[in-house]
């Protein structure tokens, strides 16, 4: 993989055409890396998806970006090798930070991401239907528009945990753009305290908050998981598989007896079984789990 020289511009375009069958293990990967955000397009020519990463880089930062790519390079090697399909290919292009804001908005449409809930950016104006919730937002640079199969799995698992629950408080861990964390006060959660070590997350969640008028039932900080002491009825956390483990004592020690854990961003199979093998040690039970695509979503009760 090389990359296009071109002095001036402000961000950094990763072109991905692969397999379909490797497009969400690519996603996942790139989201994690990105400061910025994804695009997809799965229907292009030869039956193959198209994946579009941006970064917040310019020619300064040229060897974070050759690491960057080295990276990337080394991981679709090992992905083709493991589903023994061809490697996917690369193309790299800096574009102006306007041509970027343009492309992102011209993917970002509203959606109905699970039943009865939408999506919905800025820019473009929704008229809800009856028995419809609409979250509004600007994704920022930050991570949660929604379309990753783990947000859905989280909304889902949190609509279930909540019924009945008005009085309930949430903790949001990871937040990124405080989707599930706004979706929780809609739900019907009385306190919502969303966390996030990214201070543009943090920065654009609480933008999202003012937009849905959330204010009195959320607020978000960048405070470390470790420094929270008092629980909550639910806690909430969409991230990764290692994360996940190495956070467990918290995650447990801040989930309430008799509350619930929702966790996520974990692959089915071998993942899903030691998350379960993990916190069913800390005194949880497995409630419900659900699964889409290659990716799970558990939640569990405590006590």
């Amino acid at each position: 993989m090389t990359l296009e020289q071109d002095q001036g511009r402000k961000w950094l375009k990763i072109s991905i055409t692969t397999d379909p069958v490797l497009i969400d293990a690519i996603e996942d990967f790139m989201v994690g890396i990105t400061d910025a955000g994804v695009e997809l397009s799965v229907d292009q020519p030869g039956n193959k998806a198209l994946l579009n990463a941006y970064f917040d880089k310019g020619q300064e930062d040229q060897p974070e970006t050759d690491i960057t790519l080295s990276q990337l390079s080394s991981y679709l090697l090992d992905l083709a090798d493991i589903f023994e399909v061809a490697v996917p290919t690369v193309e790299t292009s800096f574009i102006e930070d306007e041509d970027w804001s343009k492309t992102w908005k011209e993917h970002f449409k509203p959606f109905a991401i699970i039943p009865g809930l939408i999506i919905a950016p800025t820019w473009e104006p929704y008229e809800p239907l009856e028995n419809e919730q609409v979250i509004v937002m600007d994704p920022g640079m930050a991570f949660g528009t929604g379309h990753h199969a783990t947000t859905s799995l989280s909304l889902q698992l949190l609509h279930e945990a909540l019924k009945g629950k008005s009085n309930s408080s949430v903790l949001d861990v990871g937040t990124g753009t405080g989707i599930l964390g706004m979706a929780a006060a809609l739900f019907g959660a009385s306190k919502v305290m969303a966390i996030d070590n990214d201070p543009l997350a943090v920065t654009a969640t609480k933008e999202n908050i003012a937009r849905n008028q959330l204010q009195q039932i959320m607020e978000v900080a960048i405070t470390p998981l470790a420094a929270l002491t008092t629980p909550y009825s639910l806690v909430i956390a969409n991230i990764v598989h290692d994360v996940l483990l190495e956070l467990a004592p918290d995650l447990g020690r801040l989930t309430e007896n008799g509350g619930q854990l929702l966790l996520s961003g974990i692959l089915h199979g071998l993942q899903v079984t030691n998350i379960i093998s993990c916190f069913e040690k800390l005194g949880f039970s497995l409630k419900r789990q659900e699964e889409k695509k290659e990716w799970a979503a558990i939640l569990f009760s405590k006590g």
